[in-house]
């Protein structure tokens, strides 16, 4: 996944490990997992906070070990260079041994497995396809003749699975049935997480391309990847407006419209911000975005 991280190198009491993991990109799996929480008790009154914490767990340690795997794959296959523009890698820097890296990843998948044993026994068949093509799709990222992650591919990997996959499992999982509100939330939710990747990526163009990786940006080129932008920021809030009145919650858009600002901020941003080291801060900022939509969308359907 994309790089939120910071960097050892500016602070050295960072354990390179930290930078590794990525723990600013752990929100996009935490996000869609309470977004569906909250369906799930808004539209049957269902809380049970155990399976919530084992699918949160199990979300979060997927998105540990793609990072892990991402770190030592792009080292590999000699994508993070010297004129990388976002954060340094680990395994790039030298901090860490790339077979120690892919270890890791490999136990954090593990673990994953395990928890996702005990939501196959809740949720059943559905659990165990969602559980097995999450694993597959983050090892996928990087992994293999095709990764993912070198392919135009990515942002509907992370729309999917960050999104409507998490948002639409959860619910399943505590409900044993689907749910119009999930897809589309999930949707909302997805649609921004993929813009962080968008934004990831954008940056990245002129050094992608020259190792081979044909991202969506590197096919749409800058100006047509800053539209794709706009459109993924602010589609999601036509999206929970459509579910205003299905949902019988007038007050849900006045909530939302809270994160409208910021939202044409950063769309604001991605032409004005000169192309660079200085993307950094927008891709932060828009994975700050999907939180406060999460957030001001739980917040309204209970207003």
């Amino acid at each position: 996944m994309c790089d939120l991280s910071v960097n050892p190198s500016a602070n050295p009491s960072v354990n390179p490990w930290w930078l590794a993991i990525r723990p600013k990109t752990l929100s996009m799996a935490i996000v869609p997992v309470s977004v569906g929480g909250v369906i799930a008790h808004l539209e049957a009154g269902v809380f049970e906070p155990i399976p919530l914490l084992a699918i949160v767990l199990a979300a979060m340690l997927i998105q540990v070990g793609t990072n892990l795997y991402n770190d030592a794959g792009d080292a590999l296959r000699g994508a993070d260079g010297p004129d990388r523009l976002g954060p340094k890698r680990a395994v790039a820097e030298g901090w860490l041994e790339a077979a120690s890296v892919q270890r890791a990843a490999y136990l954090s998948f593990a673990l994953a497995l395990l928890l996702g044993g005990y939501l196959v026994l809740l949720g059943g068949l559905p659990i165990l396809l969602i559980g097995l093509l999450s694993l597959a799709a983050g090892l996928g990222y990087t992994a293999g003749k095709i990764p993912i992650a070198y392919t135009f591919l990515g942002e509907l990997f992370v729309f999917l699975f960050f999104g409507v996959v998490a948002v639409a499992g959860t619910v399943w999982l505590l409900l044993a049935e689907w749910s119009v509100t999930a897809l589309w939330s999930g949707s909302a939710i997805g649609l921004i997480a993929a813009a962080v990747l968008v934004v990831n990526n954008y940056r990245d163009i002129e050094t992608d391309a020259p190792v081979g990786k044909r991202t969506l940006a590197v096919w749409l080129g800058k100006a047509r990847t800053r539209q794709l932008y706009l459109l993924l920021i602010l589609l999601p809030f036509a999206l929970i407006a459509a579910l205003v009145e299905p949902l019988q919650r007038p007050n849900l858009l006045w909530s939302m419209l809270l994160a409208l600002p910021l939202a044409l901020y950063l769309g604001w941003s991605i032409y004005r911000t000169p192309h660079g080291r200085g993307l950094n801060r927008l891709l932060v900022q828009t994975a700050q975005l999907q939180v406060l939509f999460a957030g001001l969308f739980m917040i309204g359907v209970y207003l």
